[in-house]
């Protein structure tokens, strides 16, 4: 099913959502703003992928702490995935008028999508929810993930413990998976995660990546004029 140029993918992260278990409803109210000018003055079209964010995280440390133990990789990309489908119902919830009814969560299916927003929640263990916007991309026909982050740009190597790591405008997939490796752990912070990145990288798709609240560099990005932020293909 073919959407055309006019239709765009964005993984909108769960800690913009959610960044500390409480929700951002500032940030969420902005973003309706934007999406719904977005949608009346150009008539763009969205596919929404929505992360667990501190939801995430919180359910995952209360059930570790009840169990006396930590959490198998299983247990915990479930409760992640639920925890994306909560954020994601809200968010359709918010474009309740304008938004496909369903919350798309299973990823074999590809639904005629009438309305102008679809929101897509987690599918099942092994990826976050930058692999599900990669795989909407390959059931839409669709050459670009925005990937809407708490961070400006990707960096040469963790800033966090190398204050002197410059940020990176433009890197290829070859390099950037050599940075972060092949290997998906429930809640790493990666930029974008590694089984996502090998999809985009086999299907030629471009990532841009950048801090999701600055909401008219986002509308840059859209418009494919330069941004502040990392773009990978």
């Amino acid at each position: 099913m073919i959407y055309g140029k006019n239709a765009y993918i964005l993984s909108l992260g769960g800690s913009l959502v959610v960044p500390n278990g409480g929700v951002d409803t500032n940030f969420l109210s902005q973003f309706n703003t934007f999406i719904r000018n977005q949608v009346s003055s150009k008539q763009r079209r969205f596919f929404i992928t929505v992360g667990g964010g501190g939801t995430t995280r919180h359910y995952q440390q209360a059930a570790s702490q009840v169990r006396g133990e930590e959490l198998d990789d299983v247990d915990r990309d479930w409760l992640g995935i639920h925890a994306t489908r909560l954020n994601a119902q809200m968010i359709r919830t918010i474009f309740r008028d304008i938004a496909d009814p369903r919350v798309i969560k299973h990823y074999e299916i590809i639904l005629k999508i009438d309305k102008p927003v679809a929101i897509a929640g987690g599918w099942k263990p092994g990826w976050s929810t930058d692999y599900c916007a990669v795989t909407l991309c390959q059931d839409y026909g669709i050459k670009s993930v925005i990937n809407m982050t708490n961070i400006d740009h990707v960096y040469e190597k963790d800033p966090k413990k190398f204050p002197d790591a410059k940020p990176l405008t433009n890197i290829s997939w070859k390099k950037y998976r050599q940075m972060i490796g092949d290997k998906w752990t429930p809640g790493m912070h990666a930029p974008f995660d590694p089984i996502a990145s090998k999809l985009a990288q086999d299907l030629g798709i471009t990532v841009k990546i950048l801090n999701g609240k600055n909401l008219k560099n986002l509308g840059l990005a859209l418009d494919n004029k330069s941004f502040i932020g990392t773009t990978i293909k």
